[in-house]
C-alpha cells in the first residue's frame, strides 16, 4: 500500500519507499499505515479487506494528525484504531484525551499504548 513520507536513514542515504500493510489472519486481519499522511488509496483497503484493527499514524505534522486518521477510519472501514507516530519528539505530541475524545465522538476507539504495554485489539 501506498504511504505518503519521505524515507532515509539518519546518514542521509535513502531509506527505500515508504509503504503500508495488511496482514491477513484466521485471528482478524490488520493494516498498518505506516508513516503515512492521508491517502485516497486507503479505500482500496477497507474495500478488499474486512479489518478487526488498524495501526494509524496520529502525531500530525510529518503524517496524519487526529483529525485526518478519523478520515481514514472511513476510507478503511475500520473503527478500532491502535495510534502510531505519536509523542516520540516535541512535534508530534498530542493530548492524549482530547484525540481519545474525538474518537469517541467519531464512534471509533483509540488505543494509545505506554511503551511496554500490551492489549488485545
Amino acid at each position: 500500500m501506498n504511504a505518503i513520507h519521505s524515507s532515509s536513514f539518519p546518514n542521509g542515504a535513502y531509506g527505500g519507499s515508504p509503504s503500508g500493510f495488511v496482514i491477513e489472519s484466521k485471528d482478524g486481519n490488520f493494516y498498518y499505515s505506516g508513516d503515512t499522511a492521508l491517502t485516497y488509496d486507503m479505500k482500496l483497503v477497507g474495500e478488499a479487506t474486512k479489518l478487526k484493527f488498524a495501526a494509524l499514524c496520529i502525531g500530525g505534522n510529518f503524517t496524519m494528525g487526529v483529525d485526518d486518521a478519523i478520515r481514514a477510519t472511513d476510507f478503511i472501514k475500520c473503527n478500532n484504531i491502535l495510534g502510531v507516530h505519536y509523542d516520540t519528539f516535541p512535534e508530534i505530541k498530542i493530548n492524549h484525551a482530547e484525540a481519545e475524545q474525538k474518537f469517541k465522538a467519531a464512534g471509533k476507539a483509540l488505543h494509545l499504548l505506554g511503551i511496554g504495554e500490551e492489549r488485545s485489539l
